[in-house]
């Protein structure tokens, strides 16, 4: 060991040298990449050791388990004293470069089994394709685009000078407003993360991620209906349960059990077949329901646990009071099976209409994600309002929110037609707001991402050239799930009138 400066030590014999928070190239399973990992935990079982690995810039939810065959020792940077990882490398005396078919510990194999064959592991540790698949909300998209929309002000693609394109569909159009975000700041990949300033109700904050207990994925297995789903992150189930290869869920009431006996016995005494609360809006198999946070508090947090499986962003404190719940369920002659479900404040200050917003790992990728967002827009639509999700959104959601705006909007322009003798469709960025309920900035930002905004002639006009026309055909023709008004009865709740009686 080197005492004369930060370093841990200098060189390593072999794997068994490494402690946590060493960041050295890990084979990720399944694939034949190495990219960069910190190790967050190690354990020992019977003389073998184990490694729990974060590969650094990826997902947390790609975090596992891994044998000592998956690591290349040739560059590792050891931790300084203040637990910073150095930024040199070492060249160890013996090299441990496994070609990854090695058997794994036996500890290892039940941790980490092949996650990659389970339907809650992404085939891509980046952002993917539009994927309607949601993890936690909300943020507003401005934030994430702003160095982006900033580059594009400096070089617009329509001068002074320069006539649109002959095949394109052009808008008279308002002065864009800059668009500024409070409270939120952009990361590398895309997502927002949270500041310091909290939230007023209190009850869903972004959790640090410092603490080495919550960077770690806790629960193996659980089985939810038919489903038996990987979790992603840590979720505060109780200590109990934890060491559990299994934790069985009632897929109606979403109790939990330790075992399937267990689970059978719950079920004879379960009388649920479907969410408690209201049954709002059913068309064909789907259905959704809303459930007050207060009047239904054990199987709201029940939901939140559930939930935060698969939601790293977002951390519950047990205060569901504030929150109204609403669930989309799938129905069978079994009953209402859960597919997904967003929160929202009963009282929003920031007309934030979606807190946390998720659809579950079976059901993702087949367009659910997008009805949960539109669903969301449709009761924002029946209390006359402009709603945005709260921040931070994760990667997927800010994927799938970005595409459900940008189809939301084209889908607008295309329908829009010249009044009068105009020659050009006139719309202006509120008009666009009214028709969508999508809140300003984010009408902005889209607008901007896409590349429609353009200045000529002293105004601003959004362009929509044809081949961004077709696209937006294409992508609408794949999306048969739709929200149908017509089949929403809800009448929105004045909150502030009722606390006020309370």
């Amino acid at each position: 060991m080197n005492d004369n400066d930060d370093e841990l030590t200098t060189f390593c014999d072999s794997a068994a040298s490494l402690v946590e928070g060493c960041r050295l190239p890990v084979r990720m399973q399944g694939g034949d990449d190495w990219p960069l990992a910190e190790i967050i935990s190690i354990k020992e079982i019977r003389g073998q050791r184990g490694y729990y690995v974060h590969y650094v810039d990826f997902n947390k939810r790609l975090d596992e388990w891994v044998g000592e065959s998956w690591l290349d020792t040739r560059k590792v940077q050891f931790p300084r004293r203040d637990g910073v990882a150095t930024g040199g490398t070492t060249t160890p005396k013996k090299t441990h470069i496994g070609s990854g078919g090695g058997v794994m510990p036996n500890f290892i194999s039940v941790i980490a089994g092949e996650p990659r064959q389970l339907v809650s592991r992404p085939a891509s540790p980046t952002l993917g394709n539009d994927s309607s698949s949601l993890v936690n909300g909300g943020a507003v998209l401005a934030a994430a685009l702003q160095k982006k929309i900033n580059r594009k002000r400096k070089a617009p693609s329509i001068d002074n000078n320069e006539e649109p394109k002959q095949n394109s569909k052009t808008f008279q159009s308002e002065p864009v407003p800059s668009v500024e975000t409070e409270g939120s700041e952009t990361t590398a990949s895309g997502t927002a993360t949270p500041t310091t300033r909290p939230r007023q109700s209190g009850s869903m904050v972004a959790h640090g991620h410092d603490d080495l207990v919550t960077r770690m994925k806790n629960i193996e297995m659980i089985e939810l209906g038919r489903n038996r789903i990987r979790p992603w992150y840590f979720a505060p189930y109780p200590q109990e349960m934890v060491n559990l290869p299994c934790i069985y869920i009632c897929e109606f009431c979403l109790k939990y059990r330790k075992s399937k006996k267990c689970l059978e016995r719950h079920l004879i005494k379960c009388k649920l077949k479907h969410p408690p609360g209201n049954e709002i809006y059913r068309k064909g198999s789907i259905s959704f329901f809303e459930i007050d946070g207060r009047k239904n508090k054990c199987y709201a947090q029940n939901l939140c646990l559930l939930a935060k499986l698969f939601l790293d962003h977002k951390t519950l404190y047990y205060d569901t009071d504030p929150f109204l719940f609403y669930v989309m369920t799938e129905f069978d002659a079994r009953g209402f099976h859960i597919v997904g479900y967003f929160s929202k404040e009963k009282e929003s200050t920031e007309d934030y209409n979606v807190a946390c917003i998720l659809t579950l790992p079976p059901y993702q990728r087949k367009g659910y994600g997008k009805l949960l967002i539109e669903f969301s827009y449709e009761l924002s639509k029946f209390e006359g309002k402009t709603g945005s999700p709260e921040k931070p959104l994760s990667d997927l959601g800010l994927l799938s929110y970005r595409s459900y705006w940008a189809q939301t909007i084209l889908d607008i322009l295309t329908h829009i037609k010249p009044v009068g003798d105009n020659e050009k469709p006139i719309i202006t960025i509120n008009e666009i707001c009214e028709l969508t309920s999508i809140k300003k900035e984010d009408v902005i930002s889209t607008l901007q991402n896409l590349n429609l905004i353009n200045y000529y002639k002293g105004q601003y006009i959004i362009s929509v050239n044809e081949e961004t026309l077709q696209q937006h055909e294409k992508a609408m023709e794949t999306r048969t799930l739709r929200i149908d008004p017509k089949c929403l009865h809800w009448t929105p709740k004045d909150w502030s009138k009722r606390a006020k009686c309370v």
